[in-house]
């Protein structure tokens, strides 16, 4: 019996009703009242992502970033801004929701490739072309050699968020002080690795309770927890090949269904959480490494900064280390790392009268001292280097700013100091002072190692507009359900949980991706 039997029609109910509650939010305030009109060109709104990190009182609209944002547009544009908080687990189905019932905000955005092409393919979105040659001179000067990622048809159809320092996807982690009661050298390779785990799972070294050698979660929308792994079981992997299992489609690529069924003997065996599946918000995951019990583990790449200083807190003898341990068959590894775009910024076709305005204020957050202040408030700091420095959570709540200004930071977060090591490396040694230079030096060192990025493309297929973002869900169970079920189950299971993405538009997927390919367009 299936692990998920969730429906995508509930997914979208509740986050319609996220959304709706999301939409309410700046019409409350009095300013609102004053300032905002669906109809005037110069009033927009801009979506946020709600992670339920506000100090008590505040909101997405109502903050002191927020406000001094707003503040600053209306002296120099003379635009009425104001911010529709969107829940971030549920965004890419609330947002779609929103925009085929016409309630979304004027700017929306979106990491996934498929929701951007979901938008495209059925005129969803507003073409940007004639305003951002008007207004959009930060943006071609600051970021615009990857705009081509937001082209449709010959016209700009979103705005591309350069991203910062080019780091992994994903980074593991490994008890370092465990690996040295037992006597064993931090793993290398998934040997050595399989070798810790089960040492851990048999020794227990630290005495904790319930200890879990591996931990995960079971966020449906991520495929961190796996994907390095099995990925790393997917050897010489073509260029073509790259293109086609870009990304989350390397589980169904040649090699790969070896690396999942070792996770599945792995979790039978009691190596990786019990039960993970059940849960969905990662909340018993992120409990079970910060309070010690978890011996390994693998999340977005900086994600376990406030794991280990959760963890330091409680006890100053921890030593957690990051490590690329998922190699392939010639001893280096696949760090795959995310290309320098980001967000696709759009603009819903409700509110084509809006792209002037819209486009000033992006062009406005483009401007790289602009986009410092708002990544990282106005109060910041700056170490000797010359980077700059993320308030810790209690100061930011103290000033009235949101616990995550960074997600009002939606088009350039290149910032000069994010190309020098010595640079970075002070910006994470000052904020973190749970840590040594020389351990963020380390860091620093295992981020740039062996990178690799999956190629990209501006084309928007037909296949993907149809059946990618349903796949993007389905692929991840496909890999959990795979690796819960009894290992007499696999072989039998896996035909059939094939057989239900093939139903799901899967090899239509591939099949066009690899068409698209061999066309050379792509290398022309």
């Amino acid at each position: 019996m299936r692990i998920f039997s969730r429906t995508i029609s509930t997914i979208l109910t509740l986050s319609l009703l996220v959304s709706c509650a999301g939409c309410s939010i700046f019409k409350s305030k009095e300013e609102a009242a004053t300032d905002y009109s669906a109809d005037d060109e110069n009033s927009i709104t801009c979506m946020v992502w709600d992670r339920g990190n506000f100090p008590e009182g505040y909101t997405a609209d109502d903050n002191a970033l927020a406000n001094w944002i707003r503040a600053k547009v209306k002296d120099e544009y003379g635009i009425n801004l104001h911010f529709v908080s969107v829940d971030r687990s549920t965004s890419d189905t609330t947002i779609k929701k929103m925009v085929d019932e016409g309630t979304a905000p004027d700017i929306i955005f979106t990491y996934s490739s498929s929701v951007f092409g979901y938008m495209t393919k059925q005129g969803k979105v507003t073409d940007l072309t004639d305003s951002l040659e008007k207004y959009g001179d930060n943006i071609k000067k600051y970021i615009g050699d990857i705009q081509y990622m937001g082209a449709y048809n010959d016209l700009q159809v979103a705005v591309m968020m350069r991203r910062g320092f080019k780091a992994p996807r994903h980074m593991a982690y490994i008890r370092k002080d465990w690996c040295d009661m037992m006597g064993m050298d931090v793993p290398t390779n998934k040997k050595q690795l399989i070798e810790y785990l089960y040492a851990v799972k048999e020794q227990n070294p630290a005495g904790v309770d319930n200890v879990i050698p591996w931990a995960m979660g079971g966020d449906i929308h991520s495929e961190r927890f796996y994907q390095g792994f099995v990925g790393s079981y997917v050897d010489g992997l073509s260029d073509r090949d790259a293109f086609i299992y870009a990304e989350r489609y390397m589980v169904v690529a040649n090699g790969a269904i070896e690396g999942i069924r070792e996770l599945n003997r792995l979790y039978n065996d009691g190596i990786i959480s019990l039960d993970f599946t059940a849960d969905t918000d990662n909340s018993k995951y992120i409990k079970d490494v910060t309070e010690g019990r978890a011996g390994f583990f693998v999340d977005d790449t900086m994600s376990p900064f406030t794991y280990i200083s959760e963890m330091k807190k409680t006890d100053q003898k921890v030593e957690v280390s990051p490590l690329l341990c998922f190699d392939l068959k010639d001893g280096g590894y696949r760090n795959v790392t995310e290309p320098d775009y980001g967000l696709y910024v759009m603009v819903p076709a409700s509110s084509k009268n809006k792209t002037d305005a819209v486009i000033k204020y992006l062009n406005w957050l483009a401007d790289p001292a602009i986009a410092e202040m708002v990544n990282y408030t106005p109060d910041h700091e700056k170490t000797e280097e010359g980077a700059a420095m993320a308030m810790a959570k209690d100061a930011l709540f103290s000033h009235g700013y949101p616990g995550n200004p960074d997600d009002y930071c939606i088009v350039n977060r290149h910032f000069d100091f994010v190309d020098k090591k010595g640079a970075q490396v002070s910006t994470w040694t000052q904020n973190c002072k749970w840590e040594t230079e020389e351990w963020f030096d380390y860091f620093y060192d295992l981020c740039v190692q062996d990178q690799f990025t999956f190629p990209g493309n501006s084309l928007v297929l037909d296949s993907e507009a149809k059946y990618q973002v349903d796949l993007d869900t389905a692929l991840v169970e496909y890999v959990y359900n795979l690796m819960c079920c009894p290992p007499a189950d696999f072989d039998r299971m896996q035909e059939e949980e094939y057989g239900r993405l093939k139903s799901m538009g899967l090899e239509e997927v591939l099949e066009e991706r690899g068409g698209l390919y061999d066309s050379g367009i792509l290398r022309n």
